[in-house]
């Protein structure tokens, strides 16, 4: 199983940019589509973005749809989120995760914190 790990949350201000980073080891992650979710407080997680295994096509939430960008690097095992115009209801914990051909997102990061003040 794909270890998953998030950086580059933080604390900015609406309108500033965030760029995370999800590494994987353990497996290459070219195996595997992967996709970032969120999970705001006293919200149930939900679905930001996901990217095929090829990085050739992507799926986002209307939610995010032009202010967020997905992308891969198979080579560094490293996935990123870059998340421009930020909006206080950006506010989450974001998860990247990972899921093998034919199944489902099964591999899970520990969270990364975003934070977006008003």
């Amino acid at each position: 199983q794909v270890q998953l790990v998030e950086s580059g949350g933080g604390l900015v201000q609406a309108g500033d940019s965030l760029r995370l980073a999800c590494a994987a080891s353990g497996r290459t992650l070219s195996s595997y589509v992967m996709g970032w979710f969120r999970q705001a407080p006293g919200k149930e997680r939900e679905f930001v973005v996901a990217i095929t295994r090829s990085g050739g096509s992507t799926s986002y939430a209307d939610s995010v749809k032009g202010r967020f960008t997905i992308s891969r690097d198979n080579a560094k095992n490293t996935v990123y989120l870059q998340m421009n115009s930020l909006k206080p209801e950006d506010t989450a914990v974001y998860y990247c995760a990972a899921r093998p051909v034919g199944g489902d997102f099964s591999s899970w990061g520990q969270g990364t914190q975003v934070t977006v003040s008003s």
